[in-house]
């Protein structure tokens, strides 16, 4: 049985299939590797460990790197040791030092380069190459609009929120949490999710959520109103079954045929006639009875007058 896809799965996955130039690609391994990379020395050599569970980016981070700087990084794998027992694929690249310098990473701290993020092109490359390594979002389909890119440091967290402010021709808000040992930045609202998706370039991913989300709020509105029908007319039944008593007590009392206002005899006949009837029903056939327009004011007015009249009435022996 083949595993359902997760809507994260599919964003990273159309920005992984996706033409990127060089340039692109640079900021997109900038933020990657500061993000899942570790930088170590062996025999007086330097090179960079990137780790990841998805077989998919970890190919494409291996071309980035072979194609960017000209360097075939070695490809491990290992098993963990527990229920799932998922592999983690490890990206093994040489001249580690160089590759740091050259992207401008610094492990410790967390301010990002201008160097790498100079224009909207490089801020959308690095924050793919983030949403890469530990972002998320969820599905379209829950009402719970939420987008997160998890880090491991407070000071790049706040700097990465400040990059996407930067970004011209969004507006964006994103929030900074603290869960657990990471700080997660992440954005709530559907429009920004949206505008997020199509900056990394995931226009197909975007189209899906645009689509989902607005059959959704559709079928929101359309329960709203099924809702406010219903409503309305259990207070027009309410309303009528008032009418109706209050009708009843003076026909029992005086007669209604003694009703001396023709609109008032002739509204608690056809009230009486057509309980369920609204006010503008009530009012379109009074027009054609007193054939005169009658409006549904005019018939709520009578109503309140007809009311009146029951109330000099009540406690009367009938």
């Amino acid at each position: 049985m083949q595993a359902k896809v997760s809507f994260t799965q599919k964003v990273k996955e159309e920005l992984i299939s996706l033409p990127f130039s060089d340039e692109h690609l640079r900021a997109m391994l900038a933020a990657f590797i500061k993000i899942n990379g570790s930088l170590s020395y062996q025999d007086g050599k330097s090179r960079i460990v990137l780790k990841t569970e998805n077989a998919k980016i970890a190919k494409f981070i291996y071309h980035a790197v072979d194609k960017v700087y000209g360097i075939v990084p070695k490809f491990a794998y290992s098993k963990a040791m527990n229920f799932k027992k998922k592999l983690t694929y490890s990206i093994i690249i040489d001249e580690g030092e160089y590759l740091v310098g050259d992207l401008q990473i610094n492990f410790l701290e967390g301010k990002i380069s201008k160097s790498i993020v100079f224009n909207d092109d490089m801020i959308s490359g690095y924050i793919a190459g983030a949403f890469l390594a530990s972002g998320s979002v969820n599905t379209p389909k829950n009402s719970n609009y939420h987008l997160e890119i998890s880090l491991n440091n407070e000071n790049y967290a706040k700097w990465f929120a400040k990059l996407l402010l930067k970004y011209k021709g969004t507006e964006f808000s994103p929030k900074v949490i603290k869960r657990r040992n990471s700080y997660v930045v992440y954005l709530k609202k559907a429009q920004q999710v949206v505008d997020f998706l199509s900056m990394m370039g995931a226009t197909n991913a975007t189209l899906e959520f645009e689509n989902i989300r607005i059959d959704r709020e559709f079928s929101s509105i359309g329960n709203r109103l099924q809702n406010l029908d219903s409503a309305n007319y259990a207070k027009t039944a309410a309303s009528a079954e008032k009418q109706i008593e209050e009708i009843k007590l003076i026909d029992d009392v005086i007669g209604i045929k003694n009703i001396q206002n023709k609109k008032q005899k002739e509204l608690m006949k056809l009230r009486l006639e057509h309980e369920d009837y609204s006010l503008a029903e009530l009012a379109s056939e009074l027009s054609k009875l007193l054939e005169t327009p009658v409006s549904k004011s005019n018939v709520n007015h009578t109503f309140r007058a007809i009311h009146l009249i029951a109330e000099r009435y009540k406690g009367v022996k009938r």
